[in-house]
Formats: C-alpha cells, structure tokens, sequence
C-alpha cells in the first residue's frame, strides 16, 4: 500500500493572475503559503477476487471493470495519464471540506499522481509533480485553473511563485527567521463559512473576464499590491502593515468576477475588522469557503466571540515539506 499526504494551500497575495490567459501575457507573481492539513491519497492492488477490477472511494465508492469508466475526474484523469486501466484500489480522505478555497482539488491530483508513480516504483520530483498535475487539470481534465495549487501542494512552504509566457514558472522559497514565521503564524485565523461552492464556475468568469480585458485595471493593481507585500515579508514588517496589504487584496479581489464577493460575506469580513482584525480575505475563487484573517493573538477570542456567523475555527500551522510518500509497504 501506498500512502501520500498532501498538504492544502494558502494563497496570500497575487491571486487571481496565475491563470494563463493573464500571465502569457503579463509575467506575474504570487506569494502562497502551504497549510499543516492534508489531503491523504492510498493506493494498493485490488486482488482479482472481485467481478470489478477497479475501486475508488472518495464520498462515493465506484466499483468498475475498466478505468475509462470513473465517474470521478481526476481519478479517471490521473489513470490515464499514468497508463493504469485495472487492478487497482484508490482512496481518498482530507482533513478539511472540499470547495472551500483551499486548493483541495489540486492536493488531491498532487497526492494522487505522487501515489500512482510509487505504486509503479517510480520516483519524482517536486518540480515535475507540479507540472504533471497542472498538465491533467488543464489539458487533461480541461478545467479553468490556475498553477499555484498544484505548485504549493507539490513544493509546501511559503513560496514565491514567478509566471510568464509559455506556461513557463519558477518557484522559489521565502526563507524567514524563526521568530517571524511564528509571529505570522500566531496572527492567522482560519475560519469555515459554512458555504461550500464549486470553484470551476467562478474561475470561468474570471479567465472570461480575463480575456474580455475587463478586469485587466484590477489584475495591474493586484500585480503591484503583490511586490509590495513580497517586499514587505521579506523586511518582516508588522503584522499591522501586513494586515493592511491583504485588506487592499481583498478589496481589489472582490472585483474580478460576480458572485466573489456576496452581503453576507461583506458583513463577516467588516466584523471581523471592526473586532480586532488587521485585514483578511476569502480563500479561494470567492462565494464562500474560509476566511483567513490576521488577528493579534490576544484579541482573537474576543472576535470568535463577535463573530458568531463561523461556526467552526481551525488552529493554523505552515506545512514545509509539500507532498509526502508516508507509507510505502
């Protein structure tokens, strides 16, 4: 048995330009952080006791006799690309809610395809994981996404990702003292919506909006807000400065497409300012998911005190090692 944990992401600051019908384009950046919560991927031979000779469980169990046949996507995807059809049993468990923002999809392609290369004995490397997961989302599965997910879940860290013409990125790790990384983690709140939502019909309208040059004066500010931060984190600034830099971003991102940004989820951001926090965001493509603010720590039960509206607050840490083979038997 194989199995590969998978850590979700973080994205601090650039989001929204890593699709490549803006960074063909406009050469970019973004700063992203990996979380210490998992995607967790097993893969084992299926015996050939059974009338099926494929088993995928995930929030379903499909039994089938041919690969080709999955109903799930990535699953069938990442098969197909690996060149496996039969005789194989895939599972899959996370420790937080998919279509929350939070990169789950691409952890899942990240873990599965490290997964299916052990299973055939085979070693690779965190550059090209990121690459081959980014090639079976877009080409493969043919979905709107951008590359920080995958990167992030293949490299973790916190990283600064450089994009530009020909798919072409590069990946470097912003290395921080000891006492900063702490002092940042200290300050971040994660907290859930309640409100899941699928990612795919956000991120079309953002590539529409993209292409139509509609959203091109807002992609240009989030461009500059982002070397500012990236100058910023590297001068470890306080956190007050930092807090601020997201509040901008956010305010940028709420403009990139309809639907980012809804009442209910301008009234718990403002809260949640008006409470104690420096700034925040919305995770994701926006419309629900998890919030992250940048919370002093003596004042952040007093604000999940106020901000009754999230039900449920997960403690943050930062992943440092990226995806992992942590059983292979």
């Amino acid at each position: 048995m194989i199995i590969t944990k998978t850590p979700y992401r973080l994205s601090l600051f650039g989001g929204g330009t890593d699709y490549p019908a803006w960074f063909e384009k406009n050469p970019s950046k973004i700063i992203s952080a990996a979380m210490a919560n998992y995607c967790w991927v097993h893969v084992k031979e299926l015996p050939p006791f059974f009338d099926h000779t494929v088993r995928v469980t995930y929030s379903k169990t499909e039994h089938k006799s041919d690969a080709s046949q999955i109903e799930h996507p990535a699953i069938r995807a990442c098969l197909q690309h690996m060149g496996l059809q039969k005789g194989i049993s895939i599972g899959h468990d996370g420790d937080l809610p998919a279509r929350s923002g939070i990169g789950s999809s691409s952890a899942f392609t990240v873990g599965l395809l490290h997964a299916l290369y052990a299973y055939q004995g085979r070693m690779i490397s965190k550059e090209n994981l990121a690459k081959e997961a980014i090639h079976v989302e877009q080409n493969v599965i043919g979905e709107n996404v951008g590359i920080q997910d995958q990167i992030m879940a293949s490299y973790g860290g916190i990283r600064v990702i450089d994009m530009g013409p020909g798919n072409n990125w590069t990946s470097n790790s912003i290395v921080l003292s000891d006492s900063y990384m702490k002092e940042l983690e200290s300050h971040i709140m994660l907290g859930f919506s309640g409100v899941s939502r699928h990612s795919e019909t956000q991120s079309k309208k953002k590539v529409d909006n993209i292409k139509n040059g509609n959203t091109d004066n807002y992609l240009k500010q989030m461009m500059q807000l982002t070397d500012e931060a990236h100058n910023s984190i590297m001068k470890c600034e306080s956190m007050d400065i930092l807090g601020e830099l997201f509040n901008k971003g956010w305010h940028i991102k709420r403009n990139l497409a309809d639907g980012i940004s809804e009442d209910w989820i301008d009234n718990i951001y403002n809260k949640a300012c008006q409470y104690g926090a420096y700034g925040g965001k919305l995770m994701g493509a926006g419309g629900g998911g998890f919030f992250m603010f940048l919370v002093p720590p003596e004042k952040q039960n007093y604000l999940k005190e106020k901000l009754s509206e999230i039900k449920v607050w997960v403690p943050f840490k930062f992943d440092t090692q990226g995806s992992q083979i942590v059983l292979y038997s």
